[in-house]
């Protein structure tokens, strides 16, 4: 995994005065030093520290967005691994399969067991 590309002091300076006091998300308005800068694409996914893909954003759109984020980092793990072969595949593989051998042919054709009850009924006496 690749390690976090953070934005430099000079770059979070530009993108919190293109927001103008407000969330870019939600267009709240944010108290000076409330607002939190975020990657549009997080880093793990090829996002760069930069002006273009920084936005700042509010508490609540900011936990949203990483919950979201890493959903998105997972899967494209998970199909990083299956491409690598690291993960096998979960569907067996369809084919006609190999030819039935004899020894499990002689098994298929036994004769089936004679039907037996599992309980038989009770037979009543009559005295006349």
């Amino acid at each position: 995994m690749a390690n976090r590309l953070e934005f430099s002091r000079k770059t979070k300076a530009a993108i919190i005065a293109r927001a103008a006091g407000k969330c870019e998300a939600c267009s709240a308005v944010l108290k000076p030093g409330e607002g939190e800068v975020d990657h549009i694409l997080p880093c793990a996914l090829g996002g760069e520290p930069t002006v273009a893909n920084g936005r700042l954003i509010c508490r609540v759109c900011h936990v949203e967005k990483t919950a979201t984020d890493i959903r998105s980092i997972r899967k494209a793990d998970r199909s990083r691994d299956k491409a690598s072969g690291a993960i096998a595949p979960k569907q067996k593989i369809r084919s006609p399969g190999f030819p039935i051998s004899e020894k499990v042919a002689r098994r298929q054709t036994k004769q089936a067991l004679p039907y037996r009850p599992l309980y038989q009924p009770a037979i009543k006496e009559t005295n006349p």
